[in-house]
């Protein structure tokens, strides 16, 4: 599959039809359908089937999707590099981080080295744990930081700090009149927490197996932010992480968690790529801020 046809097999996988496919790559319906058939005409087999207007993927195109987006991320990084070394960004850092830590670490950590570098250009990625991986392994991103250190092989983990979590409350819950929460506090509450198999998920689950609670979440989220809306809405109590600066959020009232587990923020960076000096300066910044950070939530608590 050439890269003009992964790039437009990637986008009707992801719209679902060809307007909206051909509307997201800025080009004509013909000329996308053409660049269909041809990819399909050279694989051998069909990628989609016409159902009531839109296109549904055949089985093999369900196979080959995870790949193609792999692919198409590497191709997307590659272009990035060769526009940098054209413009002669020799001072840019790259930063994946996690939704948490992106925005509770790495702004203080940016405002800092801003002042003291302001010719160095940043980019930012906000991605969870599994792409943060796949970025530095390809040099899309230098450094990494993630709530998880339990990491392949290839890519160094260093924590630089724990941090517990915290129950976000809707307003005027029963709950609220306690100043904190445990989590047998919890049992029998509509709950909202991490889908299984994510670092903070095996966290809480341990901890409430060591405490004899049964705890179940009849709400699953893959990173903590998404939480908010659910909790205004009335759906139930967030057990999340206490990263985030929830108190400027409003129609929730947030009470820490005690006797709760704590999860790692590690600092990620790849074994096999060295670290510009730019990039040096980065993680010394990331360490501090991440320092400052729970420092401030230690003076809360």
């Amino acid at each position: 599959m050439r890269a003009r046809q992964l790039e437009v097999f990637i986008a009707v996988m992801r719209s679902g039809t060809v307007t909206a496919a051909a509307r997201m790559l800025n080009i004509s319906q013909p000329a996308l359908s053409q660049i269909l058939l041809h990819a399909e005409d050279e694989l051998g087999f069909t990628l989609f089937e016409r159902v009531k207007g839109r296109l549904r993927p055949t089985p093999e195109a369900l196979e080959i999707f995870p790949d193609a987006e792999r692919l198409s991320a590497g191709l997307d990084g590659l272009r990035r590099k060769t526009t940098d070394l054209r413009l002669g960004r020799t001072g840019l850092v790259r930063i994946a981080a996690s939704p948490p830590p992106a925005m509770a670490i790495l702004p203080r950590a940016f405002t800092k080295f801003r002042a003291q570098h302001p010719h160095i250009m940043l980019r930012a990625h906000s991605a969870p744990i599994s792409a943060i991986v796949d970025m530095l392994r390809a040099g899309d991103a230098c450094l990494g930081v993630a709530m998880d250190d339990r990491l392949p092989p290839d890519i160094e983990a260093e924590v630089v700090g724990r941090l517990g979590f915290v129950c976000l409350l809707p307003a005027g819950h029963a709950l609220q009149a306690k100043a904190e929460l445990t989590l047998a506090d919890l049992v029998g509450e509509e709950l909202i927490s991490y889908r299984g198999n994510t670092r903070p998920a095996d966290e809480l689950a341990r901890a409430a197996q060591a405490q004899g609670v049964a705890l179940s979440p009849s709400l699953e989220i893959d990173v903590s932010i998404s939480a908010v809306g659910f909790v205004q809405a009335g759906l139930g109590i967030a057990l999340v992480d206490a990263l985030l600066p929830w108190h400027q959020f409003a129609g929730l009232a947030v009470r820490p968690l005690t006797a709760g587990p704590e999860f790692p923020i590690a600092l990620l960076t790849s074994r096999t790529r060295a670290l510009s000096r730019a990039d040096e300066m980065m993680r010394d910044e990331i360490r501090a801020a991440c320092s400052i950070v729970l420092e401030e939530h230690r003076a809360k608590a």
